[in-house]
């Protein structure tokens, strides 16, 4: 399939496991309030047709109510439907034939929407399984051929090429595009603000008091970002208050910040969210954040989405796509409709991200600054999952990312001292240990990812495989 020098290999095992995660404060995002889910970790072997072998790794939360937002099901429903689509992955991907990385995920793809289907999942749902041991898959690759992530998609060892499931590419150069990007040393960090996080000290009855910050304020004192996402809940009334609140802080720092409003679904059309922004910019209590938004993600509901004109939206500031991103051609799709950009999740799939950006950079070419990416997280955790969005978004030339596990989760405390110990050792511009525990480190609002770029999938560490169950997949 593949006509570039990627090398083909089979996948020889695969093995799932998960860890539990407790948050040190609720997360609330959309629908839910997260205070505890499990994280998945695959653990992947392959072999080249020369005979050489490799093993990689991934990690990703089991997040419940993104993928699917039936309210009919609970937390447990959305981890089984998660742990449903990594063992249709895993099928498929040990039929014991050779392929290139990106072969093997386009060759499959169509199976994994189908077979998920007919179990009633959702195609977001789906590619969760496929996202994860493509990563783990690449991450053997480059240990076996002693490369780091960064030159296997610089010089298209992943194998990315025309499709027929992307007809819009046909004809796009994607080695001359791969070949100019370039890993960066460092990234900014966006701060989540969510929907029932203290915006000051007055806000909170109690306190997490472990030392880290917990409020806004404390936030930008401790860490020194510049960037943030502001999540918005539907209500235009409350949400203008609650930003008209957040405002009051960042105003106070002093330079220039810049924010992101992110909807999650909470608008049922694009009338409502009009009314949300013509308000912010009626309210002079919010002229500098609005003057600081960067785009607005996913405000409307997925199931319209897709199927209303934001165009008057987006003439004011770009609408980007998050939940509906569920398919190879929802970009296309929502471009359509005037969406102008679409974001980057690793949970979503690494080869859909590098196709969006090149999506980007050929619309670019017709209309040069009007279409973008941009890189959220769900609640990544520090290790695998972590550094390899972080590796992924900086060589997809994104230059600030959406961080929040680092808030909403004490670091790696509940690893062990050893585990903790070979994450910072072999990533030490990246973690620090501090208030008891390995965690992310922050400067002046920048993540430093320089030791991202050893061979492999951006990891000089391994999580301890023994302090992990199993996964059943159903």
């Amino acid at each position: 399939m593949s006509t570039s020098p990627a090398p083909r290999f089979t996948v020889e095992a695969v093995d799932l496991f998960e860890r539990d995660v407790v948050l040190r404060m609720p997360f609330r995002f959309g629908v839910v309030t997260l205070t505890r889910a499990p994280q998945a970790f695959a653990r992947v072997r392959i072999r080249l047709a020369d005979g050489r072998s490799g093993e990689g790794m991934a990690a990703e939360l089991l997040a419940p109510k993104w993928f699917d937002k039936n309210p009919a099901l609970g937390n447990e429903d959305n981890f089984e439907q998660l742990r449903a689509a990594l063992g249709i992955a895993r099928t498929l991907y040990l039929d014991g034939s050779a392929d290139t990385g990106f072969g093997r995920f386009i060759r499959h793809y169509p199976a994994q929407i189908e077979r998920a289907a007919a179990r009633g999942l959702n195609s977001l749902v789906a590619l969760y399984g496929p996202a994860l041991l493509d990563r783990a898959a690449l991450d053997a690759l480059g240990r076996a051929l002693d490369e780091p992530f960064h030159a296997l998609v610089a010089q298209n060892r992943v194998g990315l090429v025309a499709t027929g499931l992307c007809p819009d590419l046909a004809g796009f150069d994607f080695d001359a595009f791969l070949a100019r990007m370039k890993p960066a040393a460092s990234i900014a960090a966006r701060h989540t603000v969510g929907l029932v996080d203290p915006i000051t000290r007055s806000d909170q009855a109690e306190r997490v008091g472990d030392g880290l910050p917990e409020t806004l304020e404390e936030v930008v004192a401790t860490y020194g970002q510049r960037w943030f996402k502001l999540k918005v809940a539907g209500d235009v009334a409350a949400d203008v208050e609650r930003l008209a609140r957040i405002a009051g802080v960042l105003d106070r720092m002093e330079g220039a910040y810049a924010c992101s409003l992110d909807g999650n679904e909470q608008y049922d059309d694009i009338e409502g969210v009009l009314q949300l922004w013509r308000r912010m910019h009626d309210d002079p209590r919010l002229a500098r954040l609005c003057a600081s938004v960067a785009f607005v993600e996913q405000p409307i509901k997925r199931q319209t989405a897709l199927d209303r004109d934001v165009s008057a939206l987006s003439a004011e500031t770009p609408v980007i796509i998050d939940e509906s991103d569920d398919a190879l051609d929802a970009f296309v799709r929502a471009k359509a409709m005037g969406y102008r950009g679409v974001s980057s999740k690793t949970c979503k799939g690494i080869y859909k991200s590098l196709i969006n950006a090149a999506r980007c950079e050929a619309w670019n070419r017709e209309e040069p600054g009007r279409y973008l990416m941009s890189a959220e997280d769900l609640t990544i955790q520090a290790g695998l999952g972590l550094q390899q969005d972080l590796a992924l978004v900086s060589l997809l030339g994104i230059r600030h990312v959406e961080r929040n596990g680092h808030h909403y989760v004490n670091g790696m405390a509940a690893y062990s001292p050893a585990e903790q110990q070979r994450f910072l050792d072999a990533h030490p511009d990246l973690y620090e240990r501090s208030f008891g525990a390995v965690r992310v480190r922050i400067q002046e609002g920048e993540l430093a990812i320089g030791s991202l770029g050893g061979p492999g999938f951006a990891s000089g560490a391994a999580p301890d495989w023994a302090s992990m169950r199993t996964m059943n997949t159903p």
